[in-house]
């Protein structure tokens, strides 16, 4: 019998992510493939899966309002359980396979260990930043995913070093790359294959806002300054987005800067947000992108200020300097190569760090020129192909 692969989905990242290795396995006759989505995220989840044609097998629609972590958590298990005990086969091999450092990552992966007998697989593994704060839950997430799994494909060798660390034996340890940057280069094909007007229609963006962002992209010459600027960290609730706010206010003084401010839905970011810079007319706040307009918005970009892990892999492919508001980040590979700087959610230092990426060009293009740590965009070809080698006959 074929093994099979069931597939944990629960947030946005998780999808874009998990996407090219879905894409793959499905029209992979070795192996028989189910996606469970979890629902923890909603609208923004649900636009992934449209753009990447993801058809879930499960859909179990536990986002509540309000929701806190212990409820998430109990729901999650609760309802992981029933799916593990009807996709197990004791005839054939199946593998549980989740993604990243969310609550449906860690709770899915606790249900298949409860369950005995399937193999839990991490995709992105082993990234850390020992301090089980920051950022809070993933830190801990991630490490307790690291106890109870059974394979782990860790995107550096870093993240390999981690886990080694950890006392993971090295044979169940696989150094692939991370499969966000198959997704992006995916995406941004696609929509580079489109004529102008096609491109247009698809991308969910203000007709004078696609206007500048396609000038800007397709001009070497444009006086424009595009930051792109994401946030949503529970850590920097509070004191921390007021000093967000307060930095892209003084960014916003800037000649020529405009800055695009996807907002996320959650009541703390968007009650500072809306306060502090809903009054700018440069700075354009808007409701969450699906992934396909995001992904437009990245490559016409100057460079991003984010809290955001996901970005810190995606911008270095498209050669965007990161400016990362946290204090520490479990992807220390782009601080060291280059590609992301550390400047927390510190108005001072964000406002000094952006502003001397906008008016050092020699310093932005070599930036701009380093190769990507996080990989070539072959990940989920690797992953596939070590389930074969382990579970195919």
């Amino acid at each position: 019998m074929k093994p099979t692969i069931i597939i944990a989905v629960g947030t946005r990242p998780e999808a874009i992510k998990c996407a090219p290795l879905i894409k793959l396995l499905e029209r992979d006759e070795r192996f028989t493939v189910c996606v469970c989505v979890t629902g923890q995220h909603g609208t923004m989840l649900e636009q992934v899966l449209q753009v990447f044609d993801i058809r879930p097998h499960y859909h179990l629609g536990l986002m509540r309002p309000a929701q806190t972590l212990a409820s998430l958590t109990s729901a999650i298990l609760e309802a992981m359980i029933p799916v593990l005990e009807k996709e197990h086969s004791p005839n054939a091999p199946t593998v549980l396979i989740v993604q990243g450092d969310t609550t449906t990552a860690f709770v899915s992966a606790l249900a298949a260990f409860y369950k005995q007998g399937i193999v839990i697989a991490h995709l992105e593994a082993g990234l850390r930043t020992f301090d089980k704060s920051a950022p809070f839950p993933e830190e801990m997430n991630r490490q307790l995913i690291g106890r109870v799994a059974d394979l782990h494909f860790a995107p550096t060798r870093q993240a390999k070093a981690n886990l080694l660390q950890e006392n993971v034996a090295e044979e169940r340890i696989f150094i692939t790359g991370n499969t966000a940057i198959d997704a992006l280069q995916l995406v941004v094909q696609n929509l580079n294959a489109l004529s102008p007007d096609e491109r247009k229609t698809k991308i969910n963006l203000p007709a004078s806002m696609y206007a500048l962002l396609e000038e800007h992209r397709l001009s070497e010459k444009s006086a424009k300054k595009v930051i792109l600027v994401t946030g949503h960290r529970r850590e920097n609730f509070g004191d921390g987005f007021q000093q967000i706010c307060l930095a892209l206010q003084q960014l916003s003084d800037v000649e020529g800067v405009e800055i695009i401010y996807p907002v996320h839905l959650n009541p703390n970011v968007q009650k500072p947000v809306y306060e502090l810079l809903s009054n700018r007319p440069n700075v354009h706040l808007l409701e969450p992108l699906d992934y396909l307009s995001f992904a437009y918005l990245l490559q016409a970009s100057t460079l991003v200020i984010t809290d955001s892990g996901g970005i810190q892999e995606e911008a270095p492919s498209l050669g965007k300097p990161v400016l990362v508001m946290r204090e520490v980040t479990e992807r220390p590979e782009a601080v060291e190569a280059g590609t992301s700087l550390l400047v927390g959610a510190n108005a001072e230092r964000i406002v000094a760090a952006a502003t001397r990426l906008l008016s050092d060009e020699a310093e932005f293009a070599r930036i701009a020129k380093i190769h990507n740590p996080f990989g070539d965009g072959t990940a989920a070809r690797q992953v596939v192909e070590i389930l074969a080698t382990k579970f195919c006959p």
